[in-house]
């Protein structure tokens, strides 16, 4: 079984991958040539439904509607609500149900994806300089270290 952060790129075609990567690499070029928009986009992605919670919202939606129709209309649309749940519980374990392809196909990312694009962002705005000095701080520190009996000695 894959880890639950790569299931849905691990289900998800090369192709389609590849797309959605390189989408968001034309926006990361775009927002490096126009600084002064990175928090607008930074906003946006807040907003931005992963592909989990866009299929947990269709399902969610198709099994009320299956189970209002099985109540009100026919019996034969509780059938409805027993497809969605095998749905979700196929990609629960395995990490890929039937709508998977299409919610990527139109673009749904991962939190992992949207996360990366998040970071990627903050890094162009220079969120992470603060990182970049303790990183140089701590090499310093690592270069002189303390021995058991407390001698400095130089690496």
């Amino acid at each position: 079984m894959a880890a639950t952060a790569d299931r849905v790129q691990n289900n998800t075609s090369e192709v389609v991958n590849r797309m959605i990567h390189a989408e968001m690499l034309e926006r990361l070029i775009f927002f490096a040539l126009h600084p002064e928009r990175i928090e607008e986009r930074l906003h946006a992605l807040d907003d931005e439904w992963d592909v989990e919670r866009a299929l947990e919202a269709n399902a969610s939606a198709l099994a009320l509607g299956g189970l209002t129709l099985g109540v009100f209309s026919s019996r034969r649309w509780l059938a409805l609500p027993a497809l969605v749940a095998g749905f979700l519980l196929q990609h629960a374990v395995q990490g890929w149900c039937p709508p998977l392809p299409v919610l990527r196909r139109l673009g749904f990312r991962t939190q992992r994806e949207i996360d990366q694009e998040r970071y990627a962002l903050k890094a162009l705005r220079g969120d992470f300089k603060q990182v970049e000095h303790a990183m140089t701080r701590l090499q310093a520190a690592r270069s002189v270290s303390v021995g058991f009996s407390g001698d400095v000695t130089s690496r």
